[in-house]
């Protein structure tokens, strides 16, 4: 159902809780590649890529150039783009499935993408609802930084990650926080990448 796309750059410590967290999607059938998009790591990073059964695709090129390759090469009809490090949460697999399913059904899959909402140990569920919640009600919106599902359709008909300092934001931006869901599943920052 969807392709995972990570750009790494020396990353091998973020990337594995990572990876870790997709095997239940890979269990599931819902996750059917994992792209690594590698700036060149001169760490194991591709060792461990390799290990896992992603793709590696390796370059010198921008991150947003590299996560734009790494789409543009993606088999699935859904992107998933994650940040090395982060870890969503154990419901990710679930979410994610119900809000393709409504969007293939409804026929908004063209209009609608949708991020996971900031997650922590150190706060209840209900809180970080809330804050979520105030934040959107303020202007701020949903933040792609945690990871965003899109459909390939979506994402190649804003034309994808920009040459840009910060790619993901841009294409949030392009988005617009009214074309962003916020999924009840959530994610973490568990390694800071490099």
């Amino acid at each position: 159902m969807l392709s995972v796309v990570i750009a790494t750059h020396d990353s091998e410590r973020a990337l594995l809780p990572t990876l870790s967290a997709l095997v239940a999607g890979a269990a599931a059938g819902m996750v059917r590649e994992v792209i690594v998009a590698d700036a060149g790591s001169a760490d194991a990073t591709a060792t461990i890529a390799d290990a896992a059964g992603c793709r590696l695709l390796s370059s010198t090129l921008p991150r947003g150039a590299r996560l734009k390759a790494a789409a543009q090469s993606a088999r699935a009809p859904w992107l998933m783009f994650l940040p090395p490090g982060t870890v969503p949460d154990a419901t990710w697999v679930e979410e994610s499935r119900r809000f393709i399913e409504q969007a293939e059904l409804r026929g908004c899959a063209s209009t609608y993408a949708a991020v996971f909402r900031p997650a922590s140990a150190a706060f209840r569920p209900t809180l970080i609802e809330a804050l979520s919640l105030l934040w959107a009600s303020l202007g701020g919106g949903p933040s792609a930084d945690r990871g965003l599902l899109i459909a390939k359709s979506l994402y190649d008909a804003l034309g994808g990650h920009r040459d840009v300092a910060e790619p993901e934001r841009d294409l949030a931006v392009r988005l617009g926080r009214r074309r962003l869901v916020l999924l009840r599943a959530g994610a973490v920052a568990a390694i800071a990448a490099k």
